[in-house]
């Protein structure tokens, strides 16, 4: 395995302004994670469901903390599904995050 690319992990938390806004505070980790394609049996189940995975990031398990989101060279995923392994390792399969 060769966990040479680096990504952010994103943890979010919302706060309320004066006025009852809900505001998005987001936190960023980074670490080391192996960049994989998604299978293409994932792909078309996901997309019955109405998602579009697009990557797959495979890092050590004690790394993912159940961080929503992660930023991989500029771009900013949603987390749509996770699947822990049984070599201590954990995949986490994202879409494009869209939509702010």
């Amino acid at each position: 395995m060769r966990f040479d690319s680096v990504i952010d992990l994103i943890q979010v938390t919302y706060t309320e302004d004066e006025i009852g806004n809900q505001i998005e505070d987001t936190e960023k980790r980074q670490t080391f994670a192996e960049k994989k394609s998604v299978r293409q049996s994932e792909f078309y189940q996901a997309s019955m469901a109405g998602l579009k995975p697009e990557i797959t990031f495979v890092l050590w398990v004690h790394e993912y903390k159940g961080e929503p989101k992660l930023e991989y060279e500029g771009k900013t995923y949603t987390i749509i599904r996770t699947y822990e392994r049984t070599d201590k390792t954990i995949e986490l399969t994202c879409e494009v995050k869209t939509g702010g």
